[in-house]
């Protein structure tokens, strides 16, 4: 690899955000110096300067695309997030990639955030999360990749089609039709909205207060320790920007 490529992990995020991109016509969302959202700078002391940034595009039929970026040689991490957020009065999921290498491990979180219940809401279950069961089989069943350690708890404020892996440098280099496979899934689900007749009486506030409140949970330090980990790279107030911004709803 040169070194103006981009590595492996950056590469499959870039992919996937330049679909999203150009597939609904977002527009960047510039920060008070015109450039990235949030620049994140180092407050470690194996690495100086800068270390990554926050993005934001908006537009289209989504609320906000949210990435960051966290890239630090030293420690061997090249770390790259991505959530698309639909509207919160929407029933759409919302959809995400986490793509990292971290210490010579690859890893990766695919999936697609419900916004029902789907213990309750068979018909909506169907029409939004059952079509990726093939996509979800071939990539738990893929060699070269393995499970990643994630709490009961992250799990069960995701979506059980979650493809949340370890990869060999092979195997991860190989992930790319899974993502756009859920990728294509999506776009179908935003673009056609959900049949109003699977909602089962879900009205607009019921789904803005599910939204906010599932978001606090997604983006919580308890829940998920990731938050831990960045602080001390980037500083207290910066990774707090981020969980505002993540938790944010559209009305």
């Amino acid at each position: 690899m040169s070194e103006h490529e981009p590595s492996l992990s950056a590469a499959l995020w870039q992919r996937a955000l330049r679909r999203i991109i150009d597939r609904f016509a977002l527009r960047e969302v510039a920060g008070e110096d015109g450039g990235p959202y949030l620049a994140l700078q180092s407050h470690a002391p194996m690495h100086q300067g800068r270390v990554g940034q926050v993005r934001l595009f908006r537009g289209g039929p989504l609320f906000q695309v949210v990435t960051s970026t966290i890239v630090v040689p030293p420690i061997g991490l090249d770390s790259h997030m991505m959530f698309a957020f639909t509207p919160s009065d929407s029933a759409v999921p919302h959809f995400t990639l986490d793509s990292v290498r971290a210490g010579g491990q690859y890893a990766f979180h695919l999936d697609l955030i419900p916004r029902l219940d789907l213990g309750a809401n068979l018909g909506y279950m169907d029409a939004c999360f059952t079509p990726l069961t093939p996509i979800f089989a071939k990539g738990d069943a893929m060699a070269g990749l393995s499970k990643a350690q994630l709490s009961p708890r992250q799990h069960a404020i995701m979506s059980p089609w979650m493809l949340a892996k370890r990869a060999t440098p092979e195997a991860f280099a190989a992930i790319d039709p899974l993502v756009d496979d859920y990728l294509a899934h999506w776009f179908e689900l935003v673009e056609g909205g959900v049949d109003a007749a699977l909602l089962e009486g879900t009205d607009r506030a019921a789904l803005i207060e599910r939204d906010r409140r599932n978001k606090a949970i997604i983006f919580n330090r308890d829940v998920d320790k990731v938050w831990d980990q960045i602080t001390p790279l980037v500083g207290a107030d910066a990774a707090e920007r981020q969980i505002n911004l993540l938790r944010r709803t559209s009305a």
